[in-house]
């Protein structure tokens, strides 16, 4: 049977791919995560590669704390560089294909139309800067998909703070200079089993390739507040800001839109919109 290893399960992305794969038996998944499976540790990742052998090594494991980076790089650079570098190197090793995720974050957000995979990276953060360092392993081994604005039904993130805010507060301030396209992870774990499974059908999961997911839409934070507020009939009001008036230690990039006609046109896919993916995932929230 063949072996698909999923790093960082219990994180948004890991658990919706989770969700996905229920009932399916035609490939084995191994899920895991911290304690069971810390990647910064080359020992312990030889030992589950050498015990369990996995043919594709799927990474979704990442320090994705963007503000706290700022005052902690080294574990930012250890998970996000280091850790990649260790994954990399055994799929090398053994011979199993490898696809890992980045972001949006690797771009510092001078452009007005959307980044395609071959434009260059320039990060302003310590996250964007560790997860760019973490692509250069990522690419000796594998592919990867960057993406941006994730959200899902697990773990913290921006949907849900919005819709707690919203029910605690009468007014809500969100900025609007800062541009890009939501991302429902569940989205996003489709495309990623579309890999998988073209990769078994006809052994073909690319390597030294970029590509780029996210929802299809361009938006504000401020307007994905707006929607999401909209959306859930919550009565609270939802005010614009400039990214100053909400001063926070990491940089973001005030434009990060997913140029996508790469991946659609290698699966063949159609991509939803944002406001369609927040639709249905509020439908399933409530």
């Amino acid at each position: 049977m063949k072996k698909v290893l999923i790093t960082g399960s219990n994180g948004q992305l890991g658990n919706e791919l989770r969700r996905l794969l229920q009932g399916d038996s035609s490939v084995r998944f191994l899920f895991t995560d911290l304690p069971e499976l810390d990647i910064t540790l080359p020992a312990a990742v030889n030992q589950y590669i050498e015990e369990n052998r996995p043919d594709i090594i799927v990474n979704c494991a990442a320090y994705t704390q963007v503000d706290k980076a700022e005052s902690e790089p080294e574990i930012a650079f250890r998970v996000n560089t280091e850790g990649v570098k260790i994954l990399a190197q055994e799929a090398l090793r053994t011979g199993a294909a490898f696809l890992h995720i980045s972001t949006d974050f690797v771009f510092d957000g001078s452009k007005s139309t959307p980044y395609s995979e071959n434009d260059k990276p320039n990060p302003l953060s310590v996250y964007g800067k560790s997860k760019l360092e973490g692509e250069k392993y990522a690419l000796e081994a594998g592919m990867v998909i960057r993406t941006s604005w994730l959200y899902s039904s697990f773990g913290q993130n921006f949907v849900k703070t919005i819709l707690r805010l919203a029910k605690e507060k009468d007014e809500i301030r969100v900025v609007f200079d800062q541009t890009g396209t939501p991302t429902f992870a569940g989205d996003l774990a489709q495309v990623i089993l579309a890999f998988i499974y073209r990769h078994f059908a006809l052994n073909t999961l690319p390597k030294r390739e970029i590509f780029h997911f996210s929802n299809e839409g361009v938006c504000s934070w401020y307007d994905f507040a707006h929607e999401i507020v909209q959306l859930a009939q919550l009565p609270c009001r939802v005010s614009p800001i400039e990214t100053h008036q909400y001063p926070l230690p990491a940089r973001r990039p005030p434009y990060s839109v997913l140029n996508k006609h790469k991946i659609r046109q290698y699966l063949g896919i159609s991509i939803p919109h944002w406001t369609e993916s927040l639709r249905t995932y509020l439908k399933k929230l409530h």
